[in-house]
């Protein structure tokens, strides 16, 4: 450094900006839920695609032109229920989309009878 700079670095050698930063309480808070809530609804949304997934699983089921690989689809319907209860309980989503958890039990009856 030259003679007479006396510059304050920070963290990775930059220089401080502590103006603007927000450091109150409320926008930790602010941001946290902002950022939960970002998560929830991209966990919403995956959620989404996997309920896609299985109901074009359950329509291949009942397709003639499926019949050669019907257990398989059979199984992938069981793996991506599994998948989605899970999801379901992992990321408390129960409130989210309760027609979810009896929809897909009553598909797997109607499917385990056939």
């Amino acid at each position: 450094m030259r003679e007479g700079r006396h510059e304050r670095k920070g963290h990775h050698g930059h220089m401080e900006h502590r103006e603007g930063r927000g450091h109150g309480h409320e926008d930790k808070k602010t941001r946290f839920h902002s950022a939960q809530t970002f998560r929830r609804g991209r966990a919403i949304a995956f959620l989404e695609k996997l309920n896609i997934r299985r109901s074009t699983l359950v329509q291949q089921l009942d397709q003639p032109e499926y019949e050669s690989i019907k257990q398989v689809i059979s199984g992938e319907l069981k793996a991506t229920d599994a998948i989605i209860q899970e999801f379901i309980h992992t990321f408390e989503l129960i409130e989210a989309l309760p027609e979810n958890v009896d929809r897909s039990e009553e598909d797997d009856t109607k499917h385990e009878n056939q």
